[in-house]
């Protein structure tokens, strides 16, 4: 159960990331809108990490969750915001994501 609220509060960290980036380009109640939503999933992804935390090895849950946080909003990134989707990005997060399933692996 652990492993799977982890993974939710990494879902949380991506979510937040989305969020703030649709903040970035609005404005008014609209920005207030997105940034409202950035606070509250910000927040529910640290206790969701917290609560994993309680289960699982610090040194591999917090990895773990920064790596979730850091794919989502790479892949975000690629294909809501149009971010250049280069060679050296996707092999950086092909080892990312290699390195968050050996800590799993090893834990």
């Amino acid at each position: 159960m652990s492993w799977i609220i982890l993974i939710l509060a990494g879902l949380c960290e991506v979510a937040f990331t989305y969020c703030l980036g649709n903040a970035k380009g609005s404005a008014g109640s609209e920005w207030l809108t997105w940034i409202s939503g950035f606070a509250a999933f910000y927040v529910l992804s640290a206790v969701l990490l917290a609560k994993a935390t309680q289960n699982l090895p610090l040194g591999t849950a917090y990895p773990v969750w920064t790596g979730i946080g850091a794919v989502g909003a790479v892949v975000i990134g690629i294909f809501i915001f149009k971010e250049p989707a280069t060679f050296w990005r996707l092999f950086f997060l092909t080892t990312l994501i290699g390195s968050i399933i050996g800590l799993k692996a090893l834990s």
